[in-house]
């Protein structure tokens, strides 16, 4: 047993002095004469050197992947936490838009169809003559469509006492449908109106718009949007 641990330790020194052996004198120029081993040891050193470069390519795509949804991280918090207010304020924003719909559809009673103006021009002619006011002048104007409604202006001109005047005109301000006045005008009395106050002033009242008028509307709005394109 003694004599063969120097044998192996002679045949070992022997490998490497071998080995060693090859990797003098290798000509540079011609790689392809050099012995087995340098040429396997330079073989692997370039794999081992496309691995490394490989891997670092990928790493820095890799980098430049993580540093971009880094660079998002911000916005995406404060998205989320817009969102996240919204969340919690989703039942008072319903509440809000339920109020909202209540309001427009209170609106929308107030305003008479087109069948109905008559009947509000009734309306208005009435609450004059309830106080005892003359009307010297009460002529409806063209109407005037606006994008969801339609507009009408009525001249008036009425004669009284300053009281039913005044009287008169909280009365037309009070109607179930929309009506306001405008362009005022009270011509101070005269002997030969016997005391008599004279009003001037266009009153105002809307309706909304029929399903016909809607449509003629629309086809208005796409013909002027055809007529824009080149």
């Amino acid at each position: 047993m003694a004599s063969s641990t120097p044998s192996r330790s002679f045949e070992l020194s022997t490998m490497f002095e071998q080995a060693a052996a090859q990797f003098r004198g290798l000509d540079t120029r011609q790689p392809g004469q050099w012995p087995m081993l340098p040429k396997l040891a330079s073989w692997l050193a370039l794999a081992a050197a496309v691995v490394a470069l490989g891997w670092f390519a990928v790493l820095s795509s890799k980098s430049d992947e993580l540093e971009a949804e880094r660079a998002k991280e911000p916005g995406l918090k404060q998205d989320f936490r817009g969102k996240l207010t919204q969340a919690v304020n989703l039942p008072e924003l319903r509440k809000q838009k339920q109020q909202v719909e209540e309001y427009v559809t209170q609106l929308e009673k107030q305003l008479p169809g087109k069948a109905e103006m008559d009947a509000l021009l009734s309306d208005i002619n009435q609450a004059g003559i309830g106080r005892g006011l003359q009307f010297e002048l009460f002529r409806p104007g063209s109407v005037a469509v606006k994008d969801y409604y339609a507009e009408l202006p009525i001249s008036i001109r009425v004669a009284g006492r300053y009281h039913d005047v005044g009287a008169f005109a909280a009365d037309v301000a009070n109607l179930s449908r929309i009506v306001t006045l405008h362009d005022l005008s009270i011509t101070s009395p005269t002997k030969e109106a016997g005391g008599s106050l004279a009003m001037e002033a266009t009153a105002r009242t809307y309706r909304y718009l029929d399903t016909s008028e809607l449509e003629a509307q629309a086809k208005q709005k796409r013909a002027a949007a055809g007529a824009k394109k080149p």
